[in-house]
């Protein structure tokens, strides 16, 4: 029988130990990019990252793939983390076979993914953790809370399921056989391209889903895709679900189209004392809406709601400036410029169209745009200089990524004015990006000149800058 009121967590998940050091960072702004490490099972080499210095230990198991690095380019995704970050010691890693861990592995069954854990685990120094587990990554972690109860004080489950094929009385939500082998040939197919958009995230706009696609790419090659989800379809726990003793919540939205409501249902009614929490929405994803699923998770875990804060987003600022504007204006008149620069607000306007900018403010012959991604900000950049050089007009651009204070639907803040700073600084031309832009584009093909470190005014610290190389 549901419990009618929530489960806190019983007793308190091991800090890290004081021989463990804390995890390397690369320092983006006010974001804190965590280290990629290493830990060795069975001679495999399983990358992690750790985030955070909460009072609690947290292993976020993923779904079907993952990569960690990617995972922080996104700001919806981005922020997740950070939110999990915020009251846990977050521990992430890439399952064997995909994203940053070693590739060619084989296929592993969930006894091997349980010992993955437990050496990563091992090598934090996390004697006992909370398990997040969403889609795929569910059924490892009641398997490995089932298994190893002195290592789990707590399981959080979203988005996921008992078993996926061969539907039958007990569960009549599973698919064929035949189904899943045709699911797996389509995904195949249209890896990196389509790859299960609508079935994963029904509300996902084109920038979550040119990230999700290029995630998808990076993280598992067609073939492997296609060889997961034929192995995960072996997966049934339903019998490991009432031997489940440490608390539990399970999280699944209203019209999942991956996986039933009725399936989380269903993991809450087996496994003792879970509570079940249905959510609004029918994406898969957890980085549609984060908060309504991370609200669910801090409460449950800390029996602290504070939700997100409101007044600080992670964003991409842009700025443009029109090169010798006072001196041309002179040389062709007003009547000419003043048409020169309305053809120089409709050619930026159209870019930001293009790639999804926002704009923010226009200062005379200058735009001050957002973005929620900083390979669409350099690409529109990209566009902005190429479309005013066919009008004979040049411009210099400045792009960087941080965490900014909303103030009346404006963006302000050290990153705001960091981006200023490294527009002020580039040549008639040239697009230049922080060094928090460069890191964060690895893999979207931009191709860039390190131009060194410099100190802005302003800003404490000095901050290394890029130059974008034409394609």
């Amino acid at each position: 029988m549901r419990p009618s009121r929530p489960i806190r967590r019983r007793g308190r998940a091991s800090a890290r130990s004081p021989s463990q050091p804390p995890p390397e960072c690369t320092r983006l702004g006010p974001v804190n990019i965590p280290a990629t490490r290493y830990a060795r099972s069975g001679g495999v080499n399983i990358a992690y990252q750790v985030s955070g210095e909460g009072p609690l230990d947290l292993v976020l198991v993923p779904g079907f793939v993952s990569h960690l690095d990617l995972d922080w380019e996104e700001p919806r995704s981005a922020h997740s983390l950070r939110r999990l970050s915020s009251f846990s010691r977050l521990i992430r890693f890439d399952k064997r076979g995909t994203g940053l861990s070693d590739r060619t592995v084989g296929l592993p069954d969930l006894e091997t993914r349980m010992d993955d854990v437990r050496a990563v685990m091992d090598a934090v120094g996390s004697d006992r953790a909370a398990l997040y587990g969403y889609s795929e990554g569910g059924p490892m972690c009641c398997l490995f809370a089932a298994t190893y109860p002195e290592r789990v004080s707590a399981l959080v489950l979203y988005a996921s399921y008992g078993k996926r094929r061969d539907p039958d009385a007990d569960y009549p939500w599973a698919a064929s056989w035949e189904e899943r082998q045709a699911y797996a040939a389509e995904v195949e197919r249209s890896w990196g391209e389509e790859a299960d958009r609508i079935r994963m995230g029904a509300n996902m706009d084109g920038a979550l889903a040119d990230w999700w696609l290029r995630r998808a790419r990076a993280a598992a090659s067609p073939g492997a895709a296609r060889d997961l989800i034929l192995m995960n379809s072996q997966i049934d726990v339903r019998h490991v679900l009432p031997t489940i003793g440490v608390p539990t919540i399970v999280l699944h939205r209203t019209g999942d189209r991956d996986s039933s409501v009725e399936e989380g249902r269903y993991l809450a009614d087996r496994i003792p004392g879970a509570r079940f929490v249905e959510l609004q929405g029918d994406d898969h994803l957890p980085w549609i809406e984060p908060d309504q699923i991370v609200d669910e998770i801090e409460d449950f875990l800390t029996g602290v709601r504070r939700g997100p804060d409101p007044d600080r987003v992670l964003a991409t600022v842009l700025f443009t400036d029109l090169v010798r504007s006072t001196e041309r204006a002179v040389e062709v008149g007003d009547r000419r410029w003043a048409g020169l620069v309305e053809a120089h607000h409709g050619a930026v306007r159209r870019e930001l169209g293009r790639f999804g900018g926002r704009e923010l403010d226009v200062a005379g012959d200058g735009f001050f745009a957002a973005f929620d991604g900083p390979a669409r900000a350099v690409r529109c950049a990209v566009g902005v200089r190429a479309g005013l050089a066919r009008i004979g007009l040049e411009v210099r651009v400045g792009v960087h990524t941080g965490e900014c204070e909303q103030v009346e639907g404006k963006l302000a803040g050290v990153a705001v004015v960091i981006g200023a700073r490294i527009s002020a600084r580039a040549a008639p031309g040239e697009i230049l990006v922080s060094g928090t832009v460069h890191d964060l584009v690895a893999g979207s093909g931009l191709s860039f000149v390190d131009r060194g470190e410099y100190e802005l005014k302003g800003v404490p610290g000095s901050c290394r800058i890029y130059a974008v190389v034409d394609a």
